[in-house]
């Protein structure tokens, strides 16, 4: 399987910027990695060995993107309308560098996006706020509201609210969703929600796909047994829905 280390400096993020891409040629999927990971995790967990093979033929190119996450959002030392300033400058890296990057290697095709745990927020979030960028959206063990307390799971913004959180929290901004250019960009994509029945995120899955029935976007809601949100369940959801 093709492999390239690919880097530059991100003048959005003020960093230099790494990615893995794998394969020659095909369908782009950017993958997000999980809560505070790097983009070679993936490939280190085992995670893409089961698409290896049509990765191989040309029908996919996977470029797996590397995150901000540790110095914005799981930052504790920030205030939360900076951690959220800080994603908004990432955002504005993968919509205006990876996919003029993207779009120049791999021409012809809106690319896929995925991601596992946190991944699948920003998967998750950046199609839903851009859908006419893209073809497929694949969140795997994902949380759509980074704003809600669990057991093991804090609210990233400490109760603190403002307009930029909540365009960025699909399960706050989705119901109520009424632009009919917006809601035929979003019924024209091919959605798949992937959760264990264990999880803890498993009521906010639930709470996405009800918004998403809400306002008629067509999705395919999946609850796998048992937790599933490890690495090995996540190279067999690829297998399955990509």
């Amino acid at each position: 399987m093709k492999r390239q280390h690919i880097k530059w400096y991100s003048p959005h993020l003020q960093r230099h910027m790494d990615m893995l891409v794998y394969g020659h040629s095909g369908k782009p999927v950017l993958f997000f990695p999980t809560r505070t990971a790097r983009y070679y995790d993936y490939e280190d967990w085992n995670t893409l060995i089961k698409i290896e093979q049509r990765i191989d033929s040309g029908e996919f190119q996977l470029y797996c993107l590397d995150s901000v996450d540790a110095d914005g959002l799981y930052n504790k030392h920030l205030h939360p309308s900076l951690k959220i300033r800080k994603h908004l400058l990432y955002e504005a890296y993968v919509l205006d560098e990876v996919l003029r990057f993207v779009n120049l290697e791999n021409p012809g095709y809106k690319p896929i996006v995925a991601g596992c745990s946190l991944g699948a927020w920003h998967a998750a979030n950046l199609t839903f706020r851009h859908p006419h960028l893209f073809s497929h959206l694949l969140a795997m063990s994902g949380r759509y509201d980074l704003t809600m307390k669990l057991e093991f799971f804090e609210d990233l913004f400490d109760g603190y609210r403002d307009d930029d959180i909540y365009y960025h929290m699909p399960n706050w901004y989705i119901p109520n969703i009424t632009d009919a250019t917006l809601l035929d960009q979003l019924r024209a994509l091919h959605i798949v929600i992937v959760i264990g029945r264990e999880d803890a995120f498993l009521p906010n899955n639930q709470h996405l796909n009800a918004a998403l029935l809400h306002i008629g976007v067509p999705h395919n809601f999946q609850i796998w047994e048992g937790e599933a949100h490890k690495a090995r369940y996540w190279a067999q959801m690829l297998e399955e829905y990509l």
